[in-house]
């Protein structure tokens, strides 16, 4: 068989996609690349699957297609905890992602959010994101972290280098690797590449996602293919879960 780059991270209309799952996996064919619909689970994302039996409608679903099937969790929220084991082993894949960033108060910092708490500082904030990472990797029994580098509105302007420090980076890269967590390469939120060559140097598996919504977005992984070859990574060591395995066949919970 011909090796192809799997798309593990795309949007269907079951959650904020524009495409229907069967269009998600024609435009794949189109692009040569192996489709999953990895659709957003959680009921704090507007358009979302939020309750168990929806997550049950949606593998249903993806049952008729030729497609690998994935499901975005987000860390701050508590449905991915409530899922049976019976429902979870369905999955190919799951994807655990930080689309909200708890600071030490409690509080939570959304990654669209276009206003800040009162005196937040960039390197509070930053470290409060390496920390939700930390914890993420720990408690999410998950195979991708998603668009690693995502960060809140008001700070995505900032000059990368100044977010993600030496330590940052460090630390990050050592979490994911000793949770076994794969580090995508989102096409829409690139990471600095110092970030990546740091992951590949640690033996952190790394993922391609489109992140895709669109039709112009869905199953476009030519970005992140080019940034994994430029920086060694060989085409099939990059994450397919049918060759990799899942941590969603082995679990036990009830």
């Amino acid at each position: 068989m011909n090796w192809q780059p799997v798309d593990c991270h795309a949007h269907s209309t079951f959650s904020d996609g524009a495409l229907t799952i069967d269009q998600v996996v024609e435009r794949a064919a189109v692009l040569g690349v192996r489709p999953s619909v990895s659709d957003h689970i959680s009921r704090d994302v507007s358009r979302s699957i939020a309750s168990v039996d929806a997550v049950r409608a949606y593998l249903d679903a993806l049952d008729t297609v030729d497609v690998l099937r994935g499901g975005e969790f987000c860390w701050h929220d508590a449905l991915w905890r409530e899922l049976p084991a019976t429902l979870v082993r369905r999955f190919t894949h799951r994807i655990g992602s930080l689309h909200a960033v708890r600071l030490p108060s409690g509080t939570l910092v959304h990654a669209f959010s276009r206003h800040l708490p009162s005196g937040l500082t960039v390197d509070a904030y930053m470290d409060a994101h390496i920390d939700s990472i930390e914890h993420l990797a720990a408690e999410m029994p998950v195979d991708i972290l998603a668009h690693p580098t995502l960060v809140t509105l008001p700070y995505r302007a900032i000059d990368p280098e100044v977010l993600w420090t030496e330590a940052r980076e460090t630390r990050m890269v050592d979490a994911l690797y000793t949770a076994g967590i794969a580090f995508e390469l989102s096409s829409r939120y690139t990471p600095p590449q110092s970030l990546v060559a740091r992951a590949v140097a640690r033996g952190v598996r790394i993922s391609l996602g489109s992140d895709g919504h669109t039709l112009a977005q869905v199953a476009n992984v030519v970005g992140p293919l080019a940034l994994a070859r430029s920086l060694g990574v060989a085409d099939d060591a990059l994450y397919d879960p049918v060759r990799h395995g899942s941590k969603t066949q082995q679990s036990d919970a009830p």
